[in-house]
């Protein structure tokens, strides 16, 4: 079954070529959410919500992208959303507990968890990670898929939905802006 086909049993609803859809792409759908979330059980259940929007959304897939990278878009998009409700959440946490009677917090952030990091370099990865964390949306994207997903700039183009030139510039500048989060860390 191709693509064209797959969507359009899935927008019909047919739950065998639903499951077909998602055994074909969980590997890579958890892949790219774990490494923006970089938390395992984080990354299973946006996993699921992933394909909760593929399933929801089919019906508006116009064949003008490869599905692959329409599901990677919806897998950025969802993971950058579970990323800002929980800074959101950490937020109102610290806010919370500065007034509560109790006074502990109701936030802890996630340790660093990547099952492709070894233990001994577990260290240098979050401090890496924490860098990447701290750049913008867009630029955290691009690098993420280009340095960890393996993505070229045309298949980034396309996932992100903008032209060539803008990612070469989301990645020159994240470069630029990881050095300089990262120049503490490397001169001492």
């Amino acid at each position: 079954m191709n693509d064209r086909e797959l969507v359009n049993a899935v927008a019909k609803g047919d739950q065998k070529a639903f499951r077909l859809l998602v055994d074909t792409h969980k590997k890579s759908v958890f892949n790219t959410v774990l490494v923006f979330l970089q938390n395992i059980e984080n990354a299973e259940a946006v996993t699921q919500d992933v394909f909760v929007k593929v399933y929801e959304t089919i019906g508006s897939f116009k064949n003008e992208a490869k599905l692959s990278t329409w599901i990677y878009r919806i897998s950025v998009n969802q993971s950058l959303d579970f990323i800002r409700k929980t800074k959101r959440k950490k937020r109102f946490g610290i806010v919370t507990s500065l007034f509560g009677s109790e006074n502990e917090a109701l936030y802890h952030p996630a340790n660093f968890e990547h099952p492709g990091v070894v233990m001994e370099n577990k260290e240098k990865a979050a401090i890496l990670f924490r860098a990447i964390n701290n750049l913008p949306d867009k630029q955290k994207t691009a690098f993420l898929l280009q340095k960890i997903e393996h993505c070229s700039q045309q298949q980034i183009a396309g996932i992100m939905d903008i032209n060539i030139g803008a990612v070469e510039s989301l990645l020159s500048r994240a470069k630029t802006n990881l050095k300089k989060l990262l120049i503490d860390y490397y001169s001492s």
